[in-house]
């Protein structure tokens, strides 16, 4: 899942950013509302992180742009989850009337935030808990565990995040462009096999743990496909 936190305090926002980063989420920055916006509209971000006082335009403007506009790419419009030290009932109303479908007042423990975030995200996804489960696979995201017939998978941040992405839209061709842009962050390169090669990767551990057929399927020309098959018992 790719997110974007818009906080114009550095220190908070690489700390913020890090944090989630840890938890396996490709994180940009913005330091500022126009910054914010402009990468907003340019990137399919699943959540964004929005503070309120901030350089140029503020975090409610932000959200009234982007609740009233359409992405140029047809993506569905990101999750908007606000945290700002203005805790008045006049900005918490205003905040969840200009858009916002949470919002949080500083400070706040990067552990909740966190758990917020899983949550708004498995609403976008139209699932009910933390852990998601296809066949033999489960992964949860609060512990930050994936298993295969029970059997731990060692995985690297970025193929955990890879698993939950494809678990997250399970049954559904997801092409390697779609994948570059949500699992990874801006910094990515376009032009190199990363994709390609950290699917070829977490294949490998999958098929390590499991004695059943790679969930993880090709389809030519289109890009990868996790099954969706009942859960095991």
């Amino acid at each position: 899942m790719r997110l974007l936190v818009v906080e114009d305090e550095k220190d908070l926002a690489d700390a913020v950013a890090e944090g989630l980063r840890r938890e396996g989420y490709a994180v940009d920055i913005a330091y500022d509302g126009d910054e914010a916006l402009i990468k907003a509209q340019v990137y399919p971000y699943d959540l964004i992180c929005l503070d309120l006082n901030l350089p140029g335009r503020d975090g409610r403007e932000i959200a009234r742009v982007l609740r009233s506009t359409e992405r140029r790419d047809g993506a569905p419009a990101p999750r908007l989850l606000m945290l700002t030290a203005r805790d008045s009932l006049e900005d918490r109303i205003g905040g969840l009337d200009d858009g916002a479908d949470e919002y949080l007042v500083k400070p706040v423990e990067l552990a909740e935030l966190s758990a917020r975030i899983r949550a708004l995200l498995r609403r976008g996804a139209g699932e009910s808990g933390a852990v998601l489960r296809s066949g033999d696979l489960e992964l949860d995201s609060a512990r930050h565990e994936a298993r295969r017939g029970g059997r731990p998978l060692p995985l690297t941040p970025k193929e955990f995040a890879l698993l939950r992405y494809l678990l997250s839209r399970r049954g559904e061709v997801v092409s390697e462009g779609h994948l570059l842009t949500h699992v990874w962050d801006e910094n990515a390169n376009p032009f190199s096999k990363t994709v390609r090669v950290t699917v070829m990767t977490l294949r490998r551990k999958l098929a390590e743990a499991g004695s059943g057929d790679q969930p993880i399927e090709t389809v030519v020309g289109a890009g990868y496909r996790l099954r969706d098959e009942p859960v095991s018992p």
